[in-house]
């Protein structure tokens, strides 16, 4: 009697063994996980829902399109060119009259009239310099330039600039002809009369400069 009781205690002993080894092994509730993920925990009624995203239209011609650059980080709209009538351009020279062993150094001077800021290309690109007697041209400054340059500045209101680095005339002749002749014809001096003439981005000065050669 007391063998049998031993044995059912040992069978039931071994049958729960065996059940653990089994869950164990099996795990039944991994193949639950897997296809039924526990639910995302809900958002408390303070906290506001991300919006969904929204597709992002492909832009058409018109809109790829930009209009003209505005100033950097200053949100302005971009400036106006200058006009004709917004600048007055001036021909200046340093001195009125020049000894024989002196040459001309000549300026461009701007003055922004108009009640607004403009914006003026202010390179060597549209620059001419234009030295005459008479009728008689002597000098040209494009005749002979070899380099160019633009330079787009804003003018203020009411502002005026000159040329940083005046042009010095060497008082010979040009052509386009002679540019590489260093005998080109030397302006008569004794005091005959010379007349500066400029224009820039297109825009001419309104009178000349007279100068006198000695």
């Amino acid at each position: 009697m007391y063998r049998r009781r031993r044995l059912v205690l040992l069978l039931a002993l071994l049958a729960i063994v065996a059940g653990v080894v089994w869950l164990l092994v099996a795990q039944p509730w991994a193949g639950a996980a897997s296809e039924n993920p526990s639910p995302q925990v809900s958002q408390t009624p303070d906290a506001s829902p991300t919006p969904p995203a929204t597709p992002t239209a492909t832009p058409t011609a018109e809109a790829v399109a930009t209009p003209a650059p505005t100033p950097s980080g200053t949100g302005q709209p971009a400036l106006d060119p200058c006009d004709d009538g917004d600048v007055a351009v001036e021909a200046v020279t340093d001195r009125s009259s020049y000894a024989a062993d002196q040459q001309p150094a000549l300026t461009i001077k701007l003055t922004n009239t108009s009640p607004a800021d403009c914006t003026l290309n202010v390179g060597t690109s549209g620059q001419v310099f234009t030295v005459t007697s008479g009728s008689d041209v002597w000098w040209r400054s494009t005749d002979c330039q070899t380099e160019s340059s633009d330079m787009v500045v804003t003018l203020k209101a009411g502002q005026s600039v000159a040329s940083a680095s005046p042009l010095v005339w060497d008082r010979t002749r040009s052509s386009v002809d002679t540019c590489d002749d260093d005998t080109r014809q030397r302006a008569p001096g004794g005091g005959a009369s010379y007349h500066l003439s400029v224009q820039i981005a297109g825009i001419e000065a309104e009178s000349t400069a007279q100068f006198l050669l000695y």
